[in-house]
């Protein structure tokens, strides 16, 4: 019997000696703060070896968070190389500093028009704009005159819709008769309306608008290039372009532009988008012209 509670007394010590093991939980909570700090530890050495460093106050809202459902402006110091982008650094920022910070981008070529900004009071392309061209710090906002749904990002369904409605498709009277031929047009032709074909549907034109601003329903420059690119192609059918005329003539449509000059200041595809809104006003007012 001694010997059974003395075998048992040694178990129990050694069951009160054994250290306590980490849960799964805790351990994963060791490597994300060890993780941490040698990220940070990473941002200060390259702060530390930067040549220059750039300050950003970036434009912050979250609807879904309690804590960021108030609009603010964070702060973030990145250091700054030849040939930086405003693209560039924020996804520095994001990758380095905040995970969470949002906003659009694809091609990185001013090609998608998916980074349209309000950088420094202007509309522009973050991928396009350099930074060794602005003003330091650089304060980055969502495009102005449209919903935000998060950060920078804001809600480009309404700017579709305008363009949609101009009916941006080709539609000829008369197709060749060959399978394989092709619609000719001339080169004056295509020397006309080829800056209205660079349009990348950013939204930087309606954005800078100050009566797209105030009036819902106004088509906006950049579905009203968009009538025009079609309307003045040759290859269009006369009946085609008199509906596109009637489209643009509405109360809502070219006549409600004050030409004050704003899209075509900060579109970044150098669009005479004033030019041919005026144009497209003649083009409506001969339509319209009977002589008998």
């Amino acid at each position: 019997m001694s010997t059974q509670i003395e075998e048992q007394r040694e178990t129990e010590e050694e069951v009160e000696t054994e250290p306590e093991q980490e849960s799964p939980g805790e351990r994963r909570r060791a490597v994300k703060r060890e993780r941490a700090a040698q990220r940070e530890q990473e941002v200060e050495d390259a702060l530390d070896e930067a040549e220059e460093t750039v300050e950003l106050k970036v434009f912050r809202y979250d609807p879904e968070v309690a804590d960021k459902e108030e609009p603010r402006f964070d702060s973030f110091t990145v250091p700054y190389h030849k040939g930086m982008t405003v693209l560039d650094a924020l996804i520095y920022a994001r990758d380095v500093y905040d995970s969470s910070l949002t906003f659009r981008h694809s091609c990185r070529q001013a090609v998608c028009g998916s980074d349209a900004l309000f950088v420094n009071g202007r509309q522009r392309l973050g991928c396009k704009t350099q930074m060794g061209d602005l003003e330091w710090p650089v304060r980055i906002e969502p495009l102005p005159h449209q919903d935000v749904v998060k950060d920078l990002v804001v809600d480009m369904e309404h700017f579709y819709e305008q363009m949609h409605a101009v009916e941006p498709y080709f539609d000829p009277d008369e197709t060749p008769d060959g399978e394989l031929e092709e619609q000719r047009q001339s080169p004056e032709n295509r020397e006309k309306i080829k800056l209205s074909t660079r349009c990348i549907w950013c939204g930087a034109c309606m954005s800078s608008c100050n009566i797209a601003a105030g009036d819902n329903k106004y088509l906006g420059p950049a579905a009203i290039n968009k009538a025009y690119r079609f309307a003045m192609d040759e290859r269009e059918g006369e009946s085609r372009k008199e509906e596109r005329l009637r489209i643009v003539e509405q109360e809502h449509g070219v006549w409600r532009c004050q030409t004050q000059f704003s899209c075509t200041e900060v579109c970044p595809k150098d669009i005479p988008l004033t030019e041919h809104i005026q144009e497209l006003k003649r083009e409506a007012i001969k339509s319209n012209l009977k002589f008998w």
